[in-house]
């Protein structure tokens, strides 16, 4: 057990210095460029799935609950919603980077989300309209300011710190799990072998945590998913912004439509994926 804290203690550590320059470099363009990102996505029109896509690739804080508001409030449709829901990455970027990735997988993965996430959104605004009448009002207070609150190099350092903790509590997981059980024994859990495991994690990217795309993206680099099963679940995973959906949007078999569009989109995606990958 003491190898295993240890081992995960190293590993984890080696990963500070890449997630701070990561999510620094992401607090200085969200602090200068949020304000006319926001205007942006109100403003898209019928074009909202393509800009909502290309936006949700950046990992803002707190990106995908303002778009989760907007909805809400009506102010951009269903569809926009979803493309950015689908395109978000989450903290995904950052634990590739930090995790050593090659840079030719990051960018197939944002290119897999930007089309997934655009094809959907225009399908769905095509079939879906009178989907925009203002009922509610936002929820500013749902918004996650952290550049404001503690400034660009705390804030940076908060998100590092937040992550370098899940990393490390997942590490260990999977870690244990490997000395004591086998890599076949996890494998099996999440379905490594069954081309069907997309269902599965596109389950756990629904989890209203960022938790859920750091657990994804570490058992695919320990390589304990594949990687349709990895996409599977980070299509699906757009953070926190689905609690307030559940929370705040209405009628409910609405919200339940919207989750079921991503679930199955994702999974899908996946099973595909893992068929000709």
């Amino acid at each position: 057990m003491v190898d295993i804290i240890l081992d995960t203690v190293f590993d984890s550590l080696k990963l500070l210095p890449f997630l701070f320059i990561a999510f620094l470099i992401i607090e200085l363009i969200e602090h200068k460029y949020e304000n006319k990102t926001n205007t942006l996505i109100k403003n898209s029109g019928k074009f909202g799935p393509v800009v909502g896509s290309l936006l949700g690739l950046f990992p803002q804080c707190g990106f995908s609950v303002f778009a989760t508001n907007l909805y809400i409030t009506r102010l951009i449709t269903m569809g926009s919603l979803v493309a950015i829901y689908l395109a978000t990455s989450d903290e995904m970027l950052p634990v590739m980077l930090s995790g050593g990735m090659k840079w030719q997988v990051i960018l197939i993965s944002l290119g897999i989300k930007f089309v997934i996430g655009i094809i959907t959104g225009v399908i769905i605004d095509l079939i879906i309209k009178g989907d925009n009448k203002p009922v509610y009002e936002i929820c500013d207070h749902e918004h996650c300011h952290c550049h404001k609150d503690h400034g660009v190099i705390k804030s940076s350092l908060i998100h590092t710190l937040k992550i370098f903790i899940f990393i490390f509590v997942f590490s260990f997981i999977i870690n244990t799990s490997f000395y004591y059980f086998g890599e076949d024994f996890l494998s099996k859990i999440l379905l490594k072998n069954n081309i069907f495991g997309s269902f599965l994690t596109s389950l756990i990217g629904l989890i209203p945590n960022c938790g859920a795309s750091v657990l994804l993206t570490e058992l695919y680099i320990n390589n304990t998913i594949t990687y349709g099963s990895m996409m599977a679940g980070l299509l699906t995973g757009a953070g926190v912004g689905l609690a307030i959906l559940v929370k705040n949007n209405k009628p409910f078999k609405n919200t339940l439509f919207i989750l079921l569009v991503i679930y199955l989109v994702g999974a899908l995606s996946g099973l595909i994926i893992n068929l000709i990958y």
